[in-house]
């Protein structure tokens, strides 16, 4: 008989081994072209800023598309911003006219990336931003303007139960926005009263059982979700997903980018791996719905060094404490009695020398190439030996080691 802890063991799973997926930061803001802050930062005005919605109709969007560059750069799941702060929906809504099948393109946008993201393989995920900048009760707050603020929360309430219930199975719902209006440091330990955050996690369970959510509405939620950092410490008490962008903007900023290296991109996707956590990689797509193509080739890349290399990212567990994943040439991550050497600065000499494993080792072998490693134990230094000059792969490379048992951590006494 399932027990309720071995069904919370599958409902994470999944999400532990894809270890990598795509943010999508798309919208009405993506016409303008100066990031998802826009309508805030500008100051806007309401009607001018929904005037907007006249005009935008990305005739080449295409979400298999997107869907297909996910899977090429080895993602295995996506998640689309449903709705964002401006309160823009791509998706068909009963309770506001501000949405795409409503407005220019007559579209719903979430139907059809989730029909991608299930055509393609991949899991379904949907951002939510319950700040909703459409709202003047918003920016009043619940003291001001309680008759508004109610209205705004049953609003958040009807829109979460739209999303899932009109489009199929969901994986992730990724909520975002629950902070204070005029930032003032947030609401703290009130925010899921102010937001009656229970009351809705109790109908998203009940409509999706198997969903996970993060910790972005008062609740601890099944993950984590640091923004712009790998955590340099691991906790094992809750799952992390790192959030990324891959240049300096989540929404479209065609003239405000600075893109980071391909060798930066996979550094963090290892980082988070080697942490036990996930990887979040944003794309801002243009007003037409199309991903930069500096985006695109970085993704292309990444994708083939996860061809060869993947096996040391999908599925991997967290095993070695704090620090100990770190060596003097990169990272290391460990599935059942493998450990992976990832080496992101290849050494001038044809060895490396590792310290944090105490196991022997039966076979060595570099991926980049298929090949076999001799290793020597000398005392507490474990020695690869036999290196190539110049490393087989671009931009990091690995080492497969296959111990004796499960991976045991060498401490220094």
């Amino acid at each position: 008989m399932e027990t309720q802890s071995d069904r919370q063991l599958a409902r994470l799973w999944w999400f532990q081994e894809a270890r990598f997926g795509m943010f999508i930061h798309w919208g009405l803001y993506s016409h303008i072209g100066r990031g998802e802050w826009v309508r805030y930062q500008e100051a806007i005005p309401s009607e001018e800023y929904t005037n907007l919605a006249l005009q935008f109709n990305p005739r080449n969007f295409d979400a298999n598309g997107w869907a297909q560059l996910a899977k090429a750069a080895g993602m295995r799941y996506m998640v689309l911003t449903a709705k964002h702060h401006d309160g823009f929906c791509l998706f068909d809504s009963q309770h506001t006219d501000f949405t795409a099948p409503r407005t220019a393109s007559q579209r719903d946008f979430v139907a059809e990336y989730v029909s991608a993201c299930r055509k393609a393989g991949l899991g379904v995920g949907l951002y939510f931003s319950v700040k909703d900048w459409s709202f003047p009760a918003y920016f009043e707050g619940p003291e001001q303007n309680p008759t508004g603020w109610n209205a705004l929360v049953d609003h958040v309430h009807r829109q979460v139960e739209e999303l899932l219930t009109n489009y199929g199975k969901i994986d992730i719902l990724w909520y975002d926005g629950p902070d204070d209006a005029n930032f003032r440091g947030g609401w703290g330990d009130r925010t899921k009263h102010v937001w009656r955050a229970e009351e809705l996690n109790v109908m998203v369970h009940q409509l999706q059982p198997d969903i996970l959510t993060n910790n972005r509405f008062g609740l601890s939620g099944d993950f984590s979700t640091p923004e712009q950092e790998i955590p340099a410490a691991f906790s094992g008490e809750v799952l992390f997903e790192s959030c990324v962008t891959m240049d300096n903007s989540w929404g479209y900023y065609p003239n405000g980018s600075e893109y980071k290296s391909v060798k930066q991109l996979l550094g963090q996707l290892v980082s988070c791996a080697a942490r036990g956590g996930n990887y979040l990689l944003n794309v801002g797509p243009d007003s037409d719905g199309l991903i930069p193509q500096p985006a695109v080739s970085r993704l292309l890349s990444i994708g083939d060094w996860l061809k060869i290399h993947g096996e040391a990212i999908y599925g991997t567990e967290r095993v070695l404490p704090n620090w100990w994943d770190y060596t003097s040439t990169g990272r290391i991550t460990t599935k059942g009695t493998t450990a992976y050497v990832i080496v992101q600065n290849w050494p001038s000499s044809n060895q490396i020398v590792l310290s944090q494993l105490r196991n022997a080792v039966d076979s060595a072998v570099l991926l980049g190439n298929g090949q076999e490693l001799s290793v020597k134990r000398d005392g507490r230094r474990l020695i690869v030996q036999g290196l190539p000059t110049t490393p087989p792969s671009m931009p990091l490379n690995i080492i497969k080691l296959e111990l004796v048992g499960q991976p045991e951590a060498q401490y220094y006494y």
